[in-house]
């Protein structure tokens, strides 16, 4: 098992060079980067399922349960917003072809 101070470390580093990452980022390049990233928040929710039905204790069930709903509020959130960008990049105007 990782022990706490390593763990915390791991945590920041990627908390870190994610903000980095992400920060570097063109504009034009965020919708395309948010579709990416709900494939991956779909990820997180079928771990913190198969977490969740490995859950033994009520404490790991409870523990289960709300990375479960994070995970699922997480992705379909994600959705919700590229729907959103995706909304702007349509022509305005009462005109239709």
């Amino acid at each position: 098992m990782i022990d706490g101070i390593i763990a915390l470390y791991i945590f920041m580093l990627a908390a870190f060079t994610g903000y980095e990452v992400i920060a570097r980022v063109p504009v034009i390049l965020h919708t395309p980067l948010m579709s990416g990233s709900n494939f991956v928040h779909g990820i997180v929710l079928v771990g913190a399922m198969v977490a969740l039905f490995r859950a033994t204790t009520p404490l790991e069930r409870v523990i289960g349960t709300l990375g479960v709903a994070l995970a699922a509020g997480n992705a379909v959130g994600g959705y919700v917003v590229t729907e959103r960008m995706l909304e702007m990049f349509k022509k305005s105007g009462g005109k239709k072809s």
